[in-house]
């Protein structure tokens, strides 16, 4: 069958869930036997994400292949069988850099660069790179129409339809429908106008998507329908649900996919949604239920840890039970200490970040979790501090630190490293991607993983110091996980704690609702067990 392209565009504003859309798309579609491919095109002008703050961009998810990317490629692996890769998520940045260098060696024969054809096809080129060998193609257009940054993208999409045939090429449009409480009803403008702006680019859509807190009635589909140019059922509620799984049911309820494989013309198999029914009763009505205390500086941010918090839900579902999520913000235990923080808490995590400011507040949290037989979780950053309460605490190595918060350290039981000491550009220059570690026979993390040897997913610059390998043993900390190629320290763990593990790899990039991961099944597993123990 010849590939099929879905481009999912946004309008009236941001964050109507452009991402989820596009993923529980491409869930219904494989519910349906297709293989698809998933892309995210990013209007800005970085190159990638990955120097961009936590407070403007979120959570920076990264691949199998070490390509740091959109928070909302999280979403597409979670909810579809795809493993993605750096073609996965391009943006403006990386759009410009490639024409330009195509330029200055000569591949345009001295002619004139301009947006039109040649950003535009550079576009295509990297849509049709990443479509390769699937039924279909989804493709979600950062941002909202009217951005002036996502003319070209715009441009690319609506060139595709007559380059690839209309019944290859489908436009869905996300849009708002608001209710206003003062007036007591639905307003369709917003829609109209976002349509309007959509169709002056030159881009029908085939399907409008219609954000809204509530169900649309069928004769505000109709007008929306008229005043669209759509067919009636082409006009879909994207109404709020309680969880984020129960998003492709909602839109199956609405013949979302039924719609979708008309307009392109495609002969599938039945829907088996089954999977996705029992994740949702597994969320809605659990068993039971626990606390977990996330310790970071991000805390009011919570898209910074998307993919951590969506890890502890798939480990609440391997565990029947529903997981209570208390945010401790690091710098306030810095100020005041941990006082009241963590009580009623059965676990506490501790994830990855950068940079010095509530490092402290951190790793007094662990000294608590330590020391309280409290289940602890460290994620990169949190490995690093775990190794540094343990060397402080325990080992009575009283200066040591990281050489990333202070480089006059006396003992620098994490440092940079090797391979990143002549690094000076910040941009993707890490260690990124996935890396193989061998674990330690009758371990803690052995056991939970059930074999020898794992690869997972890095993003770093700094390690642990191997010149205290042996001291830090000698006083009880199980170096447990190592990474053969580079002698680098993987995972630590206490052997005599209830569960205490961390590792410098990021798992919560592997885990799915439908296949959680083993050390997030295991931590909240740990935390029901601390329950019944309090």
């Amino acid at each position: 069958m010849k590939t099929k392209f879905i481009f999912i565009t946004g309008g009236v504003v941001s964050s109507l869930g452009k991402g989820l859309a596009a993923a529980s798309i491409g869930s219904l579609l494989e519910a349906r036997g297709l293989k698809v491919s998933m892309q995210k095109m990013d209007p800005y002008i970085n190159v990638d994400p990955g120097t961009m703050s936590p407070f403007q961009h979120g959570e920076v998810f990264v691949t199998d292949d070490g390509a740091e990317t959109d928070l909302d490629l999280g979403h597409y692996e979670r909810f579809t069988t795809a493993n993605l890769t750096r073609k996965s998520n391009f943006t403006t940045g990386q759009i410009y850099d490639s024409v330009i260098r195509k330029e200055r060696r000569g591949d345009y024969l001295g002619g004139t660069v301009q947006v039109i054809p040649h950003i535009t096809n550079e576009i295509k080129l990297k849509i049709l790179e990443n479509a390769k060998d699937a039924d279909v193609a989804i493709v979600e257009v950062g941002g909202t129409v009217g951005d002036i940054e996502s003319l070209p993208f715009m441009e690319a999409i609506r060139q595709f339809r007559t380059d690839r045939g209309a019944e290859n090429v489908l436009y869905i449009h996300l849009t708002l429908v608001p209710y206003i409480p003062t007036a007591g009803e639905l307003k369709t403008k917003p829609t109209q106008h976002s349509v309007k702006e959509l169709r002056e680019i030159g881009i029908q859509p085939d399907i409008l998507m219609c954000r809204c807190d509530r169900e649309i009635p069928r004769d505000m589909k109709a007008k929306i329908a008229l005043f669209c140019n759509v067919r009636e059922e082409a006009v879909v509620t994207a109404r709020d649900v309680e969880t984020i799984y129960e998003v492709p049911i909602a839109y199956h309820e609405q013949g979302l996919d039924e719609r979708i494989i008309e307009c392109l013309n495609i002969w599938t198999k039945a829907p088996d949604l089954s999977s996705w029914h029992r994740i949702v009763k597994r969320v809605k009505e659990p068993a039971t239920e626990t606390t977990i205390a996330i310790v970071g500086k991000y805390v009011e941010l919570k898209e910074s840890y998307k993919s951590l918090t969506e890890a502890l839900i798939h480990g609440g579902i391997g565990n029947d039970c529903r997981v209570l999520l208390s945010y401790v913000d690091s710098e306030a235990l810095e100020r005041h200490g941990v006082g009241d923080n963590f009580s009623g808490v059965d676990g506490i995590l501790v994830p990855g970040g950068f940079g010095e400011r509530g490092s402290e507040g951190k790793i007094a949290a662990i000294r608590h979790a330590r020391e309280n037989n409290i289940p602890f979780f460290g994620i990169c950053l949190g490995m690093q501090m775990a190794v540094v309460e343990y060397a402080r605490n325990v080992c009575e190595l009283e200066d040591a630190y990281s050489t990333e918060f202070r480089e006059e350290a006396k003992n620098p039981v994490i440092h940079i490293m090797e391979v990143q000491k002549k690094v000076t550009r910040k941009g993707g220059t890490m260690r990124l991607g996935a890396y193989d570690c061998v674990l330690g026979e009758g371990t803690l993390a052995q056991r939970i993983y059930g074999k020898k040897e794992i690869s997972e997913r890095h993003r770093h610059r700094f390690e642990f110091n191997n010149a205290y390998r042996q001291k830090l043993e000698k006083c009880g900390l199980v170096l447990s996980g190592n990474n053969p190629a580079a002698d680098l320290v993987e995972i630590v763990e206490l052997a005599e704690h209830p569960w205490f593990l961390a590792c410098q790899f990021h798992p919560e990039f592997r885990s799915r609702p439908m296949d959680p991961h083993p050390l997030f099944e295991s931590f909240v597993g740990a935390c029901l067990k601390q329950r019944e123990v309090v």
